[in-house]
């Protein structure tokens, strides 16, 4: 396999928060290491997988866009229906009870088998505390749950490229324009003269552009704000909520974010739900008075080059069931074919990190959207498009034991980076290679790379046990990202760095 690319880009936010990402050329293929099997689908279901998730017996469970549940027994290769008639079903989740939790269009919804004959014949709502307006963009992701028991949903904002119907569901914000140029219950279209007016991406009914946390007991809470597309929801294995989103207006590039109760992430939209926020339209907050308030992100994808459209976010598995290190995010996209380690950091109180290609081969395909480790250690990717970018089908991936030369640490330095391996360097120092670049946040769709220049690493050294490399930097600066090339790097046993 030749690589795609010799650099990646990881992100830097705040002040001594910083995000180096790492590639590097290799003589290695993924091949090598990791067999990527297709699971043949029933003929009877849409190919799109848009949720999965590995049962307490083994089985595998995915939610397909046709509506249906379906479970697949690996030992048999056979699948049987759970459940059928949902509505966009974009994720999954067992419960410890063994019923299953799905997040549809418009509810959370929970099935259960009552009388234990293999289907689902009791559909619960779970929560349904969010409004719906008909436009097409109004997705739902989710659950992901933390060790408390706590769920959590995430929901898309509305596009301007289509309207609202005349009944929504929930409480209309009167906040922005008004809801007679925004009907198309006839086939309609928002009129171009009032498109700017209604913005990019709008959130007129709650909670659009919110992340949702539902409790055990069953109460929701509005947990945080200021997303525009985040498909992506996942707790890792210290209880973090990890969300990616996907760039576009007020999203320079795609982001990873690190979310806590109460913050704002970026996109304005989404504050008309913020309470005591008033009558004022976000469309006329100052772009300095929306950079002073929202979060900033743990890490930055580069447009077009690590991913467009990032998704779920997984912690690994025990590094002798898959060969990575234990509790890394694995990280998928919609556009590239490739999947992404991201190895946080926390950094003067700060999450952070560097994100390092992972599966960089035309045989993973794309359209990577969820993901679900088994027992026996081996990765389930389904995939799916929804008339974007994206791709069908499930996918296994399951490692051959053949040890693999990996960056497994990255810190940041006052002075620079210090990146750390499984294994001793061979002889001598790789061709080290440094940039930078950053983005502006604004209104605009994405942002073009901003002040991108290479960079001259000093001091390079290598510990007495090899396995660490230290350098310097003339400068770190604030909200950067710092793309990090280490070319022909290879074991003391003569492994190339994956």
């Amino acid at each position: 396999m030749k690589p795609f690319w010799n650099n990646c880009i990881g992100a830097l936010v705040l002040v001594l928060a910083f995000h180096p990402c790492l590639a590097q050329e290799s003589d290695g293929q993924w091949s090598d290491y990791y067999s990527i099997e297709k699971i043949p689908l029933p003929a009877t279901v849409d190919h799109q997988v848009g949720g999965l998730a590995t049962l307490s017996d083994g089985r595998i469970a995915a939610c397909f866009d046709s509506g249906e549940v379906l479970f697949y027994d690996p030992e048999s290769k056979s699948w049987s229906e759970f459940a059928r008639g949902l509505m966009c079903p974009l994720g999954l989740l067992e419960e410890p009870s063994g019923s299953l939790l799905v997040m549809q269009w418009s509810e959370l919804t929970r099935l259960s088998d009552t009388d234990e004959d293999g289907k689902a014949d009791f559909y619960e709502t779970v929560c349904d505390d969010f409004g719906i307006t008909g436009n097409y963009h109004e997705f739902a992701y989710g659950p992901a749950r933390d060790k408390e028991g706590n769920l959590y949903i995430a929901l898309n904002v509305a596009s301007n490229n289509g309207g609202v119907f005349k009944k929504v569901r929930g409480p209309w914000s009167p906040i922005g324009l008004a809801k007679e140029h925004m009907d198309v219950t006839n086939g309609k279209k928002i009129a171009d003269e009032y498109k700017k007016e209604a913005g990019r991406m709008y959130s007129r009914v709650p909670y659009r552009g919110w992340v949702l946390k539902i409790t055990p007991e069953g109460e929701v809470v509005p947990f945080a704000s200021g997303f525009r597309s985040p498909d992506g929801i996942g707790i890792d294995d210290e209880g973090r909520l990890w969300v990616t989103d996907n760039q576009g207006d007020w999203k320079a590039t795609s982001p990873l974010y690190h979310v806590e109760e109460g913050n704002f992430y970026g996109h304005p939209a989404s504050l008309i739900w913020e309470k005591g926020w008033g009558d004022r339209n976000p469309l006329d907050v100052p772009v300095e008075e929306l950079q002073k308030k929202r979060t900033r992100e743990a890490g930055f994808f580069p447009y077009g080059d690590m991913a467009n459209s990032p998704t779920q976010p997984l912690p690994t598995v025990d590094p002798e069931l898959f060969g990575l290190p234990k509790g890394e995010l694995l990280i998928g996209d919609m556009n590239q074919p490739n999947l992404i380690r991201f190895l946080s950091e926390e950094v003067a109180g700060v999450m952070q990190g560097a994100a390092i290609p992972f599966l960089l081969t035309p045989e993973l395909g794309i359209g990577n959207h969820r993901f679900a480790f088994d027992k026996n250690g081996s990765l389930w990717i389904g995939k799916t498009h929804l008339k974007w970018a994206g791709d069908e089908g499930l996918a296994r991936v399951t490692w051959n034991r053949k040890p693999l030369f990996l960056v497994d640490r990255v810190h940041l330095r006052e002075d620079g980076f210090e990146i750390g391996f499984n294994e001793a360097l061979g002889e001598g120092v790789p061709k080290l290679e440094v940039s930078r670049h950053t983005y502006h946040y604004s209104s605009d769709y994405g942002s073009p790379r901003v002040d991108d220049q290479q960079v001259e690493p000093l001091e390079v050294s290598v510990s007495e046990d090899r396995k660490t490399l230290r350098f310097a930097l003339p400068e770190i600066k604030e909200d950067y990202l710092y793309s990090i090339s280490l070319k022909r790097a290879k074991s003391e046993s003569g492994h190339p760095l994956m």
